[in-house]
C-alpha cells in the first residue's frame, strides 16, 4: 500500500469509508486526502484513540492525523457548511485546498432541494436536504453556475448568485450576506487550479476518499433513489490517478432512507451508534449481507483490487446474521444483477422496480466472514476492521 489508494463504498453508503481512510492515514506517509465526489451531505465518522469523534463532511477523514485535504473539481463545495465543520475541527484551514472549478452549493440550492423533496410527500427519494443534487442539476442547464473560483471576484459572484436566486426562488437569505460569507471563504482557503491534483500525486501517496456508495450512483443505482454523484472510481480515473482500488463493505448491508433493499431484516439486532432517523433521509435500515448487490457494485465500478471489511465484530453478537447469495423474484432466481446500458435511467428505474419485490433466496452463515466475502466478490480482503478505532483494524 505504498502508492495511491481510492476508497469506495460498495453498498448504499455508511460502510465505514471514513474510518478506513483514518486508518490508512494513521500509518504515516500520506501526502493528502482527495475528495472526489459528493459534498456537504457526506457523513464519515472517525473516532481517535483519545476518544475524539468527528463526522466528516467536506474535510478529509485524515484531518485529525494532520493530513491535508484537497477538494477536487468533482466536489460540490458548501462554504457555509464548511465553516461550521472547520469550527468543530479547530479551523484547520491550513490543511485545505480547493479546486477553483468545483461547483458552489448555495442557500437557494438547499431550499429548492428541500421544497422538492417535501413536495414528494410519501414518495420521497431520501435526499439529505443539503442541496447537492440541486446544485448539480442547476449546473447542467446553466453554464454560468457559480463555482469556487467565482468567490475571488465579488462582482461576478454576486451576478451568478443572483441568477441562482432568480431561477430557484428566494429563501429569505439576503444575497449580500451570502456574497460576504463566500468572499471571506475565498480569503481564508487556498483556491488552486486543476493541475494541483497532479502536483499532489507526484509528491507522495494520496488517498482518494469517496462519498455515498456505488449502489447509490447517479447512473448505476436504483433510480430515482440515488445521489446526483458519480460514486464509482470513474472520477478518480478522470483525475489521472493510478490507484489501488479498495472497496469497502460491512459484514451486513445497510441503507439510509427510501429505495429497494432486498435483504432488509428489522428483526436483526444491529444497533447503530452514529446513524439513525433524520427528517430528510428517513430511517437507517439494516439487513443481511447482500452478496448479489455487492457483486453488482464491484462489476459496475470496474472491479476492485482489494476489499476492506468493517464491523467484523458484529456477527458474533448477531447469530442470525447471514449472507444472501441469491434473490427470488416471482418464479425467477437471481444470483447476478446484470448491468444495463450506461446512463440509461429508464432501465435503472425498471430494475429498481424488480428489486423492490425481490426477496432473499439462498442464505448461508459462514465460518469465516472475510473468506466468504472475498470469494463472493472476487477480490482479496486487505483490511479487517473490528471496531471504530484505527487500533481495531489490521491488514490481512
Amino acid at each position: 500500500m505504498n502508492g495511491h489508494v481510492a476508497v469506495v463504498d460498495l453498498g448504499y453508503g455508511d460502510a465505514g469509508k471514513g474510518t478506513v481512510v483514518d486508518f490508512l492515514c494513521s500509518r504515516g506517509g500520506v501526502r493528502a486526502v482527495l475528495r472526489f465526489n459528493g459534498g456537504a451531505q457526506a457523513a464519515h465518522n472517525v473516532t481517535t484513540e483519545t476518544g475524539r469523534h468527528h463526522t466528516f463532511a467536506q474535510f478529509g477523514s485524515g484531518t485529525l492525523r494532520g493530513v491535508p485535504t484537497h477538494l477536487t473539481r468533482f466536489m460540490v463545495v458548501d462554504p457555509l457548511a464548511l465553516a461550521g465543520e472547520a469550527a468543530a475541527l479547530g479551523k484547520p484551514f491550513h490543511l485545505l485546498t480547493v479546486d477553483g472549478n468545483a461547483l458552489l452549493a448555495t442557500p437557494w440550492h438547499r431550499a429548492a432541494n428541500r421544497r422538492r423533496e417535501t413536495g414528494r410527500g410519501a414518495d420521497r427519494h431520501g435526499s439529505c436536504g443539503m442541496g447537492v443534487g440541486e446544485t448539480m442539476a442547476y449546473a447542467q442547464t446553466h453554464p454560468d453556475a457559480p463555482r469556487v473560483g467565482d468567490v475571488l471576484s465579488p462582482p461576478r459572484l454576486r451576478q451568478r448568485l443572483a441568477a441562482v436566486r432568480a431561477s430557484l426562488g428566494d429563501c429569505g437569505v439576503p444575497i449580500d450576506d451570502v456574497v460576504d460569507a463566500f468572499t471571506l471563504f475565498g480569503e481564508t482557503v487556498r483556491i488552486v487550479g486543476s493541475s494541483y491534483t497532479e502536483q499532489l500525486l507526484a509528491e507522495g501517496p494520496c488517498v482518494f476518499e469517496g462519498a455515498q456508495g456505488v449502489l447509490l450512483d447517479e447512473w448505476r443505482g436504483w433510480h430515482p433513489y440515488t445521489t446526483w454523484s458519480t460514486t464509482t472510481f470513474d472520477n478518480v480515473t478522470a483525475l489521472g490517478a493510478k490507484v489501488t482500488r479498495l472497496g469497502v463493505v460491512r459484514t451486513y448491508t445497510t441503507r439510509h432512507g427510501a429505495g429497494p433493499f432486498v435483504t432488509e431484516d428489522p428483526s436483526l439486532y444491529l444497533p447503530e451508534r452514529h446513524n439513525g432517523r433524520d427528517p430528510w433521509q428517513g430511517p437507517f435500515r439494516t439487513g443481511h449481507f447482500d452478496a448479489v448487490a455487492h457483486r453488482y457494485a464491484v462489476e459496475v465500478a470496474g472491479g476492485v483490487d482489494a476489499l476492506a471489511v468493517t464491523h467484523l465484530d458484529v456477527p458474533d453478537r448477531c447469530p442470525d446474521l447471514r449472507i444472501a447469495d441469491s434473490y427470488r423474484i416471482g418464479d425467477e432466481v437471481w444470483d447476478r444483477i446484470e448491468p444495463g446500458p450506461f446512463r440509461d435511467l429508464e432501465h435503472q428505474e425498471a430494475l429498481g422496480a424488480r428489486l423492490a419485490v425481490a426477496r432473499p433466496d439462498r442464505m448461508t452463515r459462514p465460518d469465516d466472514w472475510c473468506d466468504a466475502i472475498a470469494a463472493r466478490l472476487g477480490a482479496p480482503v486487505l483490511l479487517e476492521s473490528y471496531g471504530p478505532l484505527s487500533s481495531d483494524k489490521k491488514f490481512r
